[in-house]
């Protein structure tokens, strides 16, 4: 789950919400849009292999 910051970066959550803490974990956050979602690509292949 990509999102906009207001500093216009773009940032990286986790799809499930973390029960300790009831908000999604920050996996990254990334200058551009094509940057975070190539590694959101890399985050679910490595969560299957």
């Amino acid at each position: 789950m990509i999102r906009k910051l207001r500093s216009g970066e773009y940032r990286l959550y986790s799809r499930k919400v973390n029960p300790k803490t009831g908000r999604r974990r920050n996996l990254g956050t990334f200058k551009s849009r094509a940057a975070a979602e190539k590694h959101e690509r890399a985050v679910q292949y490595f969560k299957r292999h």
